[in-house]
């Protein structure tokens, strides 16, 4: 008779404890959240005249136990083990505990007053209040954000890749690199929104601007250190400058070339946000100061805060996953 081994035992039993702890914290967020007193003097919303159970924090706790439940059920009685379980119900269990905790510290217990510190209900509230505005506002931040990286993009690689092949380019063009790259996007808008009366125009250059400095440096980098090994066994083979800088240097500089992108990705956020704010009436960072402003309305301020960390998170996924895909040749070579 076989007999299951000790380890897959322990695991086994870890997969259902963490199935459990899943369903106990939302549970008891969810009984603490609608039964415990609200000690902080909320304000008078849309939400007030509603009951309860239409409400978005209780719906959203309310969604994440009845999930909970139909996994639990799919792993007991139907046997469906998906891999990606045991990964990811940790995370959603400690995201359960910390929204339980924010509740508490604030609605609850009011050890965090308003109104600057909303509780979730409040903030989920203010984001299906301002769902349509909030929306639009993304798609303009999304719109300005891809135009500028795109450009600062194209420029910096063709710069890094002029930089790193042509010594008297890099001669001449890396000091100017490194004099103007450094220089912060956000200190150059009053410059900006003085050459340009197009206020879309002045903030995608800003953000075009503060990709291209880390673009090309890394790209210049990685193009300046592919191996003489691999450039002379290419020459060997009869081929020309050309087939040497598209075949050859630019595929060995790849990994420089995404961190170069991830760091002008990360760049391009805060310029963007600081853009919208001072020049570009829309998008998510007018939104926020907007809010911040009219009356002090930070549950909206969290509402954008939080759907602003979703929206920058998704695209820094979104490379995550191309350079996976374009580096696939170098899998078990460069460990990420």
């Amino acid at each position: 008779m076989a007999t299951s081994s000790p380890s897959r035992v322990e695991t086994e039993a870890a997969k259902e404890f963490e199935i459990a702890g899943l369903i106990a914290a939302t549970a008891l967020v969810l009984l603490c959240h609608l039964f415990l007193p609200n000690r902080q003097r909320l304000p008078m919303t849309w939400m007030d005249p509603l009951p309860t159970w239409k409400r978005p924090f209780p719906l959203i706790l309310e969604g994440v136990l009845v999930a909970g439940s139909l996994l639990a059920i799919a792993r007991f009685v139907l046997g469906w083990r998906p891999g990606w379980l045991r990964h990811y119900l940790p995370l959603f269990t400690a995201a359960v505990v910390t929204v339980g905790v924010w509740d508490g510290v604030t609605q609850k217990l009011n050890w965090m007053r308003l109104p600057y510190f909303p509780g979730p209900d409040l903030v989920f509230g203010a984001m299906v209040e301002d769902a349509a505005l909030l929306v639009e506002s993304a798609w303009r931040s999304l719109v300005l954000l891809l135009s500028g990286y795109s450009v600062g993009v194209i420029l910096g690689m063709t710069s890094g890749v002029l930089i790193g092949w042509f010594p008297h380019v890099r001669y001449w063009g890396m000091p100017i690199v490194k004099i103007v790259g450094p220089l912060p996007a956000t200190a150059l808008i009053p410059l900006a929104m003085v050459l340009s009366d197009n206020s879309f125009i002045s903030a995608a250059s800003l953000i075009a601007f503060a990709t291209w400095f880390p673009v090309t440096m890394l790209t210049a980098s990685g193009i300046a250190n592919v191996r003489h090994a691999h450039l002379d066994v290419a020459r060997t083979l009869g081929a020309g400058p050309a087939y040497l800088i598209w075949h050859v240097a630019i595929p060995s500089a790849l990994p420089n070339m995404f961190i170069g992108l991830f760091m002008g990705l990360a760049a391009s956020f805060l310029t963007l946000s600081v853009a919208e704010g001072v020049g570009v009436q829309a998008g998510l960072g007018y939104y926020l100061r907007w809010r911040q402003g009219a009356g002090m309305e930070y549950a909206n301020v969290y509402a954008a805060l939080l759907l602003m960390s979703a929206f920058f998170s998704s695209l820094m996924t979104a490379l995550f996953l191309v350079r996976d895909r374009v580096l696939a040749w170098q899998k078990g070579v460069i460990r990420w």
